[in-house]
């Protein structure tokens, strides 16, 4: 039995993939944070009435997760067109040129490292199993059966800024009146500081940097839409 000396590296173009999703639906979340606690506590800043807030707090929810799905959507679905149209166009090559097909397989490979000969052979034996995966898996760099599925990535980033965005929304509603800013102030710094830490771990970064960027940012825009809400209150109050 093979041990992998690496067990803790995702070799696995599978797993990566689940990873890369993984980081993505964090980035997500981290969005909803942000955005709905800038939204909430700006206008916390400008009025108390909790019905306000709510509805503000609600509006900008429900508003960042269908922009977010929609972004979502027509970008991987544009991905996805181009995937397919490189996948069809090496189809139609790989029957049309068979012999040229593979001795650029062979280029490939030996671009990679690999000696003219043992590039040849690790050619002949990948296209005598599948010369399509093979090419595109070596030239392309994709799966014909794992291609990006834009309906997924829109329903995913939805879930992820709407998960994000009811921890502020909690945090300016369900405390008194009086304890509201500084509440939602500690929670969301607190959520940002894990969404940054647990970002970073995924991506194989030391977490420190990545917790200091997004508390400090957290803090300023929060600070800023504090500020801007209470002249903007001042001044129609």
């Amino acid at each position: 039995m093979t041990m992998d000396p690496h067990p803790g590296e995702p070799h696995d173009a599978a797993l990566a993939g689940r990873l890369n999703w993984l980081r993505a639906g964090v980035l997500g979340a981290n969005d909803g944070i942000v955005s709905t606690a800038g939204l909430v506590i700006g206008v916390a800043g400008a009025t108390t009435s909790t019905g306000a807030i709510a509805t503000a707090g609600v509006a900008g929810l429900v508003a960042g997760a269908v922009s977010m799905a929609l972004g979502e959507y027509v970008s991987v679905s544009s991905q996805r067109d181009t995937e397919k149209a490189l996948l069809e166009k090496e189809r139609g090559e790989l029957a049309e040129f068979p012999e040229q097909e593979f001795e650029e397989l062979v280029a490939l490979y030996e671009a990679k490292g690999l000696r003219e000969a043992t590039a040849r052979q690790v050619a002949r034996e990948l296209t005598d199993r599948d010369a399509f995966a093979a090419h595109a898996d070596v030239e392309l760099r994709l799966d014909p059966d794992e291609l990006t599925n834009p309906w997924q990535a829109a329903v995913a980033s939805a879930v992820a800024f709407t998960t994000g965005s009811l921890l502020p929304l909690a945090a300016i509603l369900l405390p008194p009146p009086g304890a509201r800013i500084v509440v939602a102030f500690v929670v969301v710094l607190a959520a940002l500081a894990g969404t940054g830490y647990l970002s970073a771990r995924l991506g194989g970064a030391r977490p420190g940097r990545a917790v200091l960027r997004l508390v400090l940012g957290g803090a300023a825009g929060m600070a800023v839409t504090y500020g801007i809400g209470t002249l903007v209150g001042a001044g129609t109050g």
